[in-house]
């Protein structure tokens, strides 16, 4: 029998590439994480509980959540038409368009905070017409709503972006030709598509809003009970020097983060699965 040849890979094989990426992971990741949980456990388990259930802790947490929840649904809806447009129809001006959904990304966010304060504030450009109406938007909820869906837009264009890309043109020709009307073929061929990517879109939108700080802390007012975020209070407790506190905080919301991405990791690859056997 002749000798195979040698395969020749560009990278290394399996067992130093998994070295390289289990040190890498470690460094970057597993340890200052690992760090974080030994910095809550110099506490005790009574003095923990109490820190992390505090009357203004906990609707931080509250107010945390759901502003970031409503924020990355509102970016899965419009984040979804955006891509949409983007893919399916030519336009003048559209590279320019593409390149203003990256511009979350590049912008600092503490330049996005500032601005957005400056529009939406009482005597801004487009809160002046706000308050005409009687609706308050920067110093409230609202604020922070728009402060989380403009730095979360981009995950969800990006990540539904490429599958309507890649999506055959043939089985929406097919379909109509079979009768189907427009809205029949959305959402019988074009939605089961690209809905594990519009979830994949909403967690990386609703994990990054979670953690958001600069572009929150401007335009939210930082009012204990009505608009302060956990990472400002993270912050209070760590200019406090309470880092035990701090880290009891921080771990509630990874564990919280950790738990979310998860299950709707699961619900994408179970959707996944579902219609790939369909």
């Amino acid at each position: 029998m002749a000798a195979k040849r040698k395969q020749h890979r560009a990278l290394p094989g399996f067992g130093l590439s998994m070295g390289y990426t289990l040190i890498y992971l470690s460094l970057i990741i597993l340890i200052p994480i690992a760090v974080l949980f030994l910095n809550a456990t110099t506490i005790s388990l009574a003095e923990f509980w109490e820190t992390v259930t505090d009357a203004r802790v906990v609707a931080s947490y509250k107010l945390t959540i759901y502003t970031s929840f409503i924020a990355a649904f509102v970016n899965a809806i419009f984040g979804t038409l955006i891509a949409w447009v983007l893919v399916r129809y030519e336009f003048y001006g559209k590279s320019i368009v593409d390149a203003l959904v990256d511009l979350p990304f590049a912008l600092p966010t503490a330049v996005a905070g500032i601005a957005l304060t400056t529009i939406y504030a009482p005597n801004g450009w487009i809160g002046q017409y706000f308050e005409a109406l009687g609706i308050k938007a920067a110093y409230t909820p609202l604020g922070i709503m728009i402060a989380l869906t403009f730095i979360g837009l981009p995950f969800v264009v990006r990540s539904v972006q490429p599958v309507l890309q890649d999506l055959d043109h043939q089985f929406e020709e097919a379909a109509a030709t079979l009768g189907a009307n427009p809205l029949q073929i959305f959402v019988k061929i074009i939605f089961p598509a690209i809905f594990p990517a519009i979830l994949t879109g909403f967690a990386l939108a609703f994990a990054r809003a979670l953690g958001e700080y600069g572009s929150v802390v401007f335009i939210s007012g930082n009012m204990p009970m009505k608009t302060e975020i956990v990472p400002l209070l993270i912050i209070t407790k760590l200019e406090q020097f309470n880092y035990a506190g701090a880290a009891a905080i921080a771990v509630v919301m990874l564990v919280f983060s950790f738990v979310l991405l998860f299950l709707i990791n699961f619900w994408q690859w179970k959707t996944t699965k579902k219609y790939q056997v369909s």
